[in-house]
């Protein structure tokens, strides 16, 4: 997993984590060469030495590359980083159609409708490019802040030729099309069969097929008939329900020929809701389902077994033949008379097989004479073979891959990539260390893990010298140093610069050590007029305050927003000394985060549980954590933590306003006397049960 502060292609910053998946994470990352937020999909460390799977990772980025479309989330870029193979895509910010149909029980006629013919016109464009997306599901379906409904993860989705394509590729189980569970022909009907799930999930809350097992949702697919919608949505528009009906029949021929159609008939619907206009196909009886025999079922249930629809690294299908004469039905089967030939076929195929197995045992004691090997009974010609199989492991360390990769050949032994460290000794690129040592003896053609040094740990320090104080202490905190601060007077620089920086501007430095700066107090030959600084930032009265010696402390407050001055020690006008210690009082809101009548109207307990990571310049000391929340357009704040010490990753256990859902947490770190803000986190609070 990648790490905060990374820089992925040269370009990309990692700045969080935002979502996985079976076979990648994505996280959010900065864009510093076109200077904006993107999202970064990283393939898995698992995958990374599969290199069918990463074939498979670029296909998608090169196919999805060339969609460019309103509803469809854009890819900017793919790439290789030191074996971290990414994908670069647009970034929503926003909730899946998963989750809101969670938070909402189910979607009203007209936003369910909406978000349909978003969906489908993102579809249409792929197929338009014969592209097949395989996967719709509302999981893959993103609703923008501002409204804008987008497809994504094109994870399955392959480009369609003008040949038959059969894949075997399994996408959800509840969303699947017949096919795609047989393992058939699947193609821009099996995108429409998913779109007709996920309508009919929009509009009762739940999907039309459950079961225990990935096996039982996918008979049911095969041979059930799906409740109607409108038994769970009673003013469901007659309509909307044939178009759903249309586009989830069992037989692809009965479908909507293409996206354009189904995109008609809804906004058809939207204007003639109870009109009969949907024109669907009448069903024989025997239509209606399909018959599964034991043995079918027996070996469905067999390949489950040995392939679980959650696995990603092998491709599954679920082989069944359809019980049906009639043509249309059985594309996805096989003809009878092709079965039996290609059974005979397999039972000589594996008679010869058999054959050759007993010819070798026969003849395996000649074999190996033939080969210089001795009689099999002979121990010493035992020890001789042994020993010709075990090889000295050599030195790796030091070298480029392709030299080791040579020196590993002579060995008879093969090496695999195993990660980056940050090393001072090894340059970066070459192999910084070895999974197992140098001389260990080892079975020819073993794998050797090695590690490549990413560099030295070191670090360049920026030039503070001539910016304030507190904009100094930000910026190498930030970086991971340890401040220590002197003061001096001088006639040179105003009073609260910094005049000189040890460890010199732009020379190397570790991560936490310390930084010396020496900041101006002024004229030694001048008093100071101390100014009011009530209502002020904590930062900005530090800056006018430089003079002096700012001790900070900090209290609850109704009256003064959080992170403002409340009081100071020392009246506005008094005329002191340089260096004179001066006290200021920063708010930290109020005591208790009571919620006014119009928020409260919600009721209830409001919770925050996510995840806080490491932040980016943290030394390990004392923290403080504050929550500020918007109510009525004013911002709340509230103390989450104050002077703990804490480990991360952090999980947080927040009580917000009732009836708000957002929020934002502060988090700031003891550094010396004072502390410094690490950074302001996004969060999200739901309604629990009490």
């Amino acid at each position: 997993m990648l790490k905060n502060g990374m820089i992925v292609g040269e370009r990309y910053e990692i700045v969080s984590k935002i979502g996985t998946g079976g076979m990648a994470n994505v996280y959010k990352a900065k864009d510093h060469k076109l200077n904006r937020f993107v999202a970064v999909k990283v393939l898995k460390q698992e995958f990374r030495e599969d290199t069918t799977f990463i074939k498979k990772f670029k296909t998608e980025a090169q196919s999805a590359a060339g969609l460019t479309h309103p509803n469809i989330v854009n890819v900017f870029d793919v790439g290789d980083d030191n074996g971290v193979h990414y994908i670069v895509m647009e970034l929503v910010e926003g909730i899946t159609l998963k989750e809101y149909i969670s938070k909402q029980g189910r979607l009203s006629i007209k936003e369910a409708t909406s978000i349909a013919i978003q969906v489908s016109m993102g579809l249409e464009a792929a197929h338009s490019h014969g592209i097949i997306h395989r996967d719709v599901k509302p999981q893959n379906i993103i609703i923008s802040t501002d409204g804008k409904v987008k497809v994504t993860d094109f994870g399955i989705a392959r480009a369609a030729s003008s040949n038959t394509i059969s894949s075997n590729v399994m996408g959800s189980v509840h969303y699947s099309s017949p096919e795609q569970v047989r393992g058939g022909y699947s193609d821009e009907k099996s995108d429409i069969y998913s779109l007709g799930i996920t309508l009919y999930e929009m509009v009762t809350g739940h999907v039309p097929f459950e079961g225990e097992t990935t096996v039982a949702i996918a008979i049911k697919h095969l041979q059930d008939e799906m409740i109607p919608p409108s038994q769970y949505t009673p003013d469901l528009p007659h309509s909307l329900e044939q178009i759903i009906f249309k586009c989830t029949q069992k037989s692809v021929d009965k479908r909507y020929g293409g996206m354009s159609e189904v995109i008609a008939d809804l906004k058809h619907s939207l204007i003639d809701p109870n009109g009969d206009f949907v024109q669907l196909f009448t069903l024989d009886p025997t239509e209606k389902t399909m018959v599964i025999g034991d043995n079918d079922l027996s070996e469905i249930k067999k390949q489950r077994a040995e392939a679980p629809v959650t696995s990603v690294k092998r491709q599954e299908t679920f082989l069944m033949d359809e019980e049906d004469d009639d043509d249309d039905d059985n594309k996805g089967g096989l003809n009878r008379g092709l079965e039996k030939a290609m059974m005979i076929g397999g039972f000589i195929v594996g008679a010869l097989i058999v054959a050759v197995v007993i010819f070798l045992v026969l003849n395996f004691t000649g074999i190996l004479k033939g080969f210089g090997g001795g009689s099999i009974g002979n121990e010493d010609d035992k020890q001789d073979v042994a020993t010709e199989e075990m090889v000295e492991v050599p030195n790796l360390v030091g070298k480029t891959e392709e030299e080791a990769i040579e020196i590993a050949k002579e060995h008879g032994i093969g090496i695999q990539f195993n990660g980056e460290e940050t090393s001072d000794q090894y340059e970066k690129g070459t192999i910084s260390s070895q999974e197992t040592p140098e001389g260990t003896e080892v079975e020819r053609y073993s794998t050797i893990k090695y590690k490549l040094s990413s560099g030295s740990a070191m670090l360049n320090v920026p030039d503070v010298v001539g910016r304030t104080q507190a904009e100094a202490e930000q910026t190498l905190t930030a970086m991971g140093f340890t401040v220590n601060i002197s003061k001096s007077y001088s006639d040179e620089y105003e009073a609260g610069q910094v005049m000189t920086m040890n460890p010199a501007a732009n020379s190397q430095a570790k991560v936490g050590d310390t930084i010396n700066l020496e900041v101006s107090m002024g004229s030694q030959y001048d008093g100071f007029t101390v100014p009011d600084v009530v209502g002020m930032s904590e930062i900005d009265a530090k800056n006018v305050l430089a003079p002096l010696d700012v001790v900070v402390t900090s209290e609850t407050s109704d009256t003064t927003e959080a992170g403002q001055v409340m009081t100071q020690s020392i009246a506005e006008g008094v005329y002191v000394d340089k260096g004179t210690t001066i006290t200021i009082t920063v708010s930290t809101g109020p005591a208790d985060a009571t919620p006014t009548p119009a928020a409260a109207t919600a009721g209830g307990t409001w919770k925050c549980t996510q995840q806080l990571d490491t932040p980016i310049g943290y030394q390990g000391g004392v923290v403080k954590m504050e929550l500020v929340q918007m109510v009525n357009g004013s911002p709340q704040a509230s103390t989450v933590i104050d002077g703990k010490q804490v480990e991360f990753p952090y999980q947080l256990d927040i009580t917000g306003v009732s009836g708000l859902t957002e929020g934002t947490l502060y988090l700031s770190e003891l550094i010396g006397n004072d502390y410094v803000e690490l950074g302001h986190y996004p969060l999200t609070f739901e309604q629990v049960e009490e």
